[in-house]
């Protein structure tokens, strides 16, 4: 019974995503795991395949830890924080280890390299973009597309659609605003020469009015 109990609590921990305790350090640890493994089906790591497979073993157990101290079930919090802390030194290693070498793979023109640790998901994606899509435009011939640059590429796309969206929507306002002005002008342009025939009749008018003055004064005079 006691079995059954313990099965079925350890299979709803299981169920969540990461342990809460102290997640910024153990997300990144857990979230890694797994790419970290699979740098064994990559020859050049060959010689870090049983340090991998040992590392591995150690974070799942650790997890396990983590979800029984999320419920109560252990209570030991400095000895799960400090085993986070060794195996983030690890963790690092790996991540080090993977941007050094996606750094020698360019430098080397070794496309097969490259591709795999481009797309091994542990690189700074933000901050590599520029320096793999630079490889992949010099050598598109041998590096496939599928994975991180795909998505790279998808992402500039998206960005110069967004681009020419943004520039259609300026130049249509542009071109609304040019409309606008014309109007004010033309409607500006016909009330000044409405102004000034009014103005012109009134001047016509009044130099009327003068001349008739002027033949009454003179014909007083006669």
């Amino acid at each position: 019974m006691h079995k059954i109990l313990f099965l079925l609590i350890l299979t709803t921990l299981l169920a969540a995503q990461n342990p809460k305790a102290f997640s910024a350090l153990g997300d990144i640890i857990y979230n890694n795991v797994d790419k970290i493994q699979k740098l064994t089906n990559i020859k050049e790591y060959a010689p870090y395949e049983k340090k991998i497979q040992e590392y591995a073993a150690a974070v799942k157990k650790l997890k396990k830890e983590g979800f029984f101290l999320d419920e109560g079930v252990v209570k030991d919090k400095m000895h799960y924080l400090n085993r986070l802390r060794e195996l983030s030194r690890t963790n690092d290693f790996f991540v080090r280890s993977v941007k050094r070498n996606l750094d020698l793979a360019i430098e080397n023109e070794n496309s097969k390299l490259f591709t795999k640790l481009a797309n091994s998901g542990l690189i700074d994606e933000k901050r590599s973009k520029n320096k793999i899509l630079d490889y992949y435009f010099a050598h598109s011939d041998d590096v496939n597309t599928t994975g991180i640059i795909q998505k790279y590429l998808d992402e500039d796309k998206k960005l110069q659609a967004k681009k020419e969206r943004k520039k259609s929507l300026l130049q249509r306002k542009k071109e609304r605003e040019l409309e606008k002005i014309q109007r004010i002008r033309k409607k500006d342009k016909l009330e000044q020469q409405k102004l000034e025939e009014q103005l012109n009749k009134e001047v016509q008018k009044k130099k009327l009015q003068i001349r008739e003055e002027q033949k009454k004064e003179l014909s007083k005079t006669i």
